[in-house]
């Protein structure tokens, strides 16, 4: 005797497709508040970090062909004119602003070499510290959406009178998405702060060096800068000339 066998159902598709758009249309207005903020803050960081990097490459290009030619340079007055030339490299403005002193005192020349110095770091770390902060600040405010998140879903399983998991786990999903934009815009800052703070340190360190070089050269040659010193004013013993003599 056979047995007729009914033909088995085929198995259900049990796979999950993970659609961030799909989550955030349904989550609350606070969590795509947080998210929008969250992707404006990854855009700046990219921005940010490019512009940097283009930066530094202009800098790091210019002082290096500054300081070739300086190395050549055996008087104040032949590293002086090379000023004119290389007006975007930091040593050329570290120079600029030596010559300005119009002084060949080690102690002026090396305060105005730090002076020099400082402005030429406020130059290279502008816009770094938005990078820091988004760094520090981006995880955070990931926390905060996920947090209001998985309130909301709180709310939405009472309103449903289950903690099924159908339930629970769209409104969880909704509420993590936000920690994990923080997170793509918090690893890649963190990234680009260390390896640019890393190369405006070199460029500082190697400008510091340079700087200390061009103070000795500049106390040794005694030109300090000013044209006029070299030719010092004669005081005359005559008298001026009257007319209109008696």
């Amino acid at each position: 005797m056979h047995r007729a066998f009914a033909p088995e159902a085929p198995a259900a598709d049990t796979k999950i497709q993970l659609d961030l758009v799909s989550l955030l249309g349904h989550a609350s207005w606070p969590v795509k508040i947080t998210v929008g903020l969250l992707v404006l803050a990854s855009l700046m960081v990219w921005i940010i970090s490019i512009l940097k990097f283009l930066q530094l490459y202009r800098l790091r290009g210019s002082q290096e062909d500054f300081e070739r030619a300086a190395r050549r340079s055996v008087s104040a007055v032949a590293l002086y004119s090379l000023v004119q030339a290389a007006v975007d490299a930091p040593g050329a403005r570290v120079v600029k602003e030596l010559r300005a002193r119009r002084t060949t005192n080690v102690d002026r020349l090396r305060a105005a070499a730090d002076r020099a110095i400082v402005d030429e770091r406020q130059r290279a770390r502008s816009l770094l510290s938005a990078l820091g902060s988004i760094a520090s600040a981006a995880p955070f405010i990931g926390l905060f959406g996920t947090v209001y998140g998985i309130m909301d879903a709180f709310v939405r399983i009472g309103e449903a009178k289950s903690a099924a998991l159908p339930v629970v786990a769209p409104a969880i999903g909704e509420a993590l998405i936000s920690t994990a934009i923080g997170l793509a815009a918090a690893i890649p800052a963190v990234i680009f702060y260390n390896a640019i703070d890393k190369r405006i340190g070199d460029l500082l360190s190697e400008l510091e060096a340079s700087a200390a070089e061009w103070v000795a050269l500049i106390a040794e040659s005694g030109a300090g800068g000013a044209e006029s010193e070299a030719l010092p004013l004669v005081r005359s013993n005559f008298p001026p000339p009257q007319h209109g003599g008696r």
